[in-house]
C-alpha cells in the first residue's frame, strides 16, 4: 500500500470516528454559540481587544481580526482539550505497531483528520461572523473581509495545534500528564514571544515569532512603542473607540508569508511525528529509575489477621469515607515527599504567591490523579454496586481534597500565627477539588481537569 492511501485510509478511519461522537457537533456549534461572547460591547461584556486602552471601531475587517484574535490566543487550550480527549484519544496501536504501514503517512492522516475538525468548527465561526457583522458592524459589511482575515489569522495556529497534539502522542514521555504541562508552558510562550518582540520593524523573521498571529494586525507596519494592546480584559478602558486600519497590519511585510510558513510547519510537525513514534512498549527501567521506584512505592501491605475485630470506620461510614478519600489522593512516599516541600516552601515569604501556589500545584496532580481513577466508565460500575452511592463518594472525595490543602497550610498559620493561609486553603482546596471531581465525572478521565486545573493554576500564581 502507498503512503498516500495509509494516508487516506487514516484520515478517513479517524474522520469516522470523530462523526460518532457527540462532542463534534457541539465543537461545530461552538462558533455560533461563542461569537456572541467574542467581541467587546460598550457594557463590559465579551473579551476585550484593546488598542491605547480603547476599543477599536468594529469596521468588518476588525470583526474577522477580532474574531481570529480570540480563538488563536484564549481558546487554543480548549481546542487542545478537546483534541487530546476526544474519541481519537485511544490509538489501536496493538494493531497498528505491527503492520508494515509507515508511521509517517498514519501520523499525517490523523492530523488531516483534527485540522479538518478544528477547520470545520473554523467556518462556523466564520458564519457566525457574518451574522454578527450584520448586527454590529460600522459602515459597509463585507463578508470576504471578515472570512479572510479570520482564517489568516486562526487557521495555522489551529493546523499548529493539531500538529502538536499528535507529536505529543507519538513521544512515550509526552502521552500523559508531562504533554499536558508541556502544552501549558508551550501556550504561554507563544503569547510572550510575540509581545517581545512587538517593538521590532516589521519583517518575515520577526513575524515568525508570533505563532498566534495577533501582534502585527494590531502594531501595523510601525514598531510598538510599549504597551498599545491589550487582549483578554483592561481596568484602564477609556470610553470611545479608535478607527484601526488592520490591513496595514496584515499586509505588512512578511506577515502573509509567516501565516502560510506555520501551516507549512504544521505539515512537518505532524510528519515528524510519525518519524519520531515510540511503539507503546514497557521499557526496561535503569537502576536509578528502579531505585526511585523502590524508595516512592508504597510499602507491603498489612498481614491479614483473620479474628481482627471490625474496622473502627464501621460505625461512622462517610467518615471512614472521607478518610480513604483522604489516602488515595495523597497515596506513594513521592506525594509525600512534595507535601513536605511544600510544607517548607510555605513557611518563608509570602504565603499567597509562593506556599498557596506551590499547594495547590500539587493537589492538582493528586486530585486529578484519583478522580480519573474512581470515574473511570468500568470502575464507576463497579463502585455504584457500593453501600454508598457515589455522589457521596464525590462529596467526601471533596472533603478530603480540601484537608489536604488545609493540612498543607497549618504550618504556615502557625509560624505566621494568621488564619490567611487557612482561609486560602480552605478557598483554593475545595474549588479544585470540585473542578477535578465534576470534570473527571463528565469526561471520565484525568486530562481534561488536569489542563483546566493547570490553566487555573497559572492564572492564580500570576494574580
Amino acid at each position: 500500500m502507498s503512503g498516500f492511501a495509509i494516508a487516506r485510509s487514516s484520515l478517513t478511519t479517524s474522520l469516522k470516528r470523530y462523526s460518532r461522537s457527540w462532542a463534534l457537533w457541539l465543537v461545530l456549534l461552538a462558533g455560533p454559540i461563542g461569537a456572541r461572547f467574542m467581541i467587546a460591547r460598550d457594557d463590559g461584556t465579551g473579551v476585550q481587544i484593546a488598542i491605547r486602552n480603547h476599543l477599536p471601531i468594529m469596521t468588518s475587517g476588525m470583526l474577522g481580526v477580532s474574531l481570529g484574535i480570540v480563538v488563536s490566543t484564549l481558546l487554543l487550550p480548549i481546542a487542545y482539550l478537546y483534541l487530546r480527549s476526544n474519541v481519537t484519544r485511544r490509538q489501536p496501536w496493538q494493531i497498528e505497531e505491527v503492520t508494515a504501514a509507515q508511521r509517517i503517512p498514519i501520523a499525517l492522516g490523523r492530523w488531516a483528520a483534527d485540522a479538518s475538525v478544528m477547520l470545520g468548527m473554523l467556518a462556523t465561526l466564520t458564519l457566525a461572523g457574518w451574522f454578527l457583522g450584520w448586527l454590529i458592524v460600522s459602515g459597509p459589511l463585507d463578508l470576504i473581509e471578515i472570512s479572510w482575515t479570520l482564517w489568516l489569522i486562526a487557521a495555522p495556529s489551529f493546523m499548529g495545534l493539531a500538529a502538536i497534539r499528535i507529536l505529543f502522542d507519538a513521544m512515550r514521555w509526552t502521552r500523559g500528564a508531562w504533554g499536558d504541562v508541556a502544552f501549558l508552558i508551550l501556550w504561554l510562550v507563544s503569547i510572550a514571544m510575540p509581545a517581545a518582540v512587538s517593538s521590532l520593524p516589521t519583517s518575515f523573521a520577526v513575524n515568525m515569532y508570533d505563532f498566534p498571529g495577533f501582534v502585527r494586525p494590531m502594531v501595523g507596519t510601525a514598531p510598538s512603542a510599549g504597551p498599545d494592546f491589550s487582549i483578554g480584559s483592561t481596568n484602564a478602558l477609556k470610553p470611545g473607540r479608535v478607527r484601526l486600519n488592520v490591513f496595514e497590519g496584515l499586509y505588512a511585510e512578511g506577515y502573509i508569508a509567516s501565516r502560510f510558513a506555520w501551516a507549512g510547519i504544521a505539515v512537518l510537525v505532524a510528519a515528524l511525528a510519525g518519524l519520531v513514534y515510540q511503539p507503546h512498549t514497557v521499557r526496561r527501567k535503569g537502576r536509578i529509575a528502579g531505585a526511585i521506584d523502590r524508595l516512592t512505592a508504597a510499602g507491603p501491605p498489612p498481614v491479614v489477621i483473620a479474628d481482627a475485630p471490625p474496622a473502627r470506620s464501621i460505625a461512622l461510614p462517610f467518615a471512614g469515607l472521607v478518610l480513604g478519600e483522604f489516602r488515595l489522593i495523597g497515596s506513594g512516599r513521592l506525594f509525600l515527599l512534595a507535601g513536605a516541600g511544600v510544607v517548607i516552601a510555605g513557611l518563608f515569604g509570602d504565603y499567597r504567591h509562593i506556599g498557596s501556589p506551590a499547594a495547590l500545584l500539587l493537589l492538582v496532580f493528586g486530585l486529578v490523579a484519583h478522580a480519573g481513577r474512581s470515574e473511570a466508565r468500568g470502575l464507576l460500575a463497579l463502585t455504584q454496586t457500593t453501600f454508598q452511592p457515589p455522589m457521596l463518594r464525590r462529596l467526601a472525595f471533596v472533603l478530603a481534597g480540601t484537608g489536604w490543602a488545609l493540612l498543607l497550610a497549618l504550618p504556615a498559620a502557625a509560624v505566621r500565627f494568621s488564619v490567611e493561609p487557612v482561609v486560602l486553603a480552605l478557598a483554593v482546596g475545595a474549588a479544585a477539588s470540585v473542578v477535578a471531581v465534576v470534570l473527571a465525572t463528565i469526561s471520565r478521565s484525568a486530562f481534561a481537569p488536569r489542563l483546566v486545573l493547570l490553566v487555573l493554576w497559572y492564572g492564580y500564581l500570576s494574580s
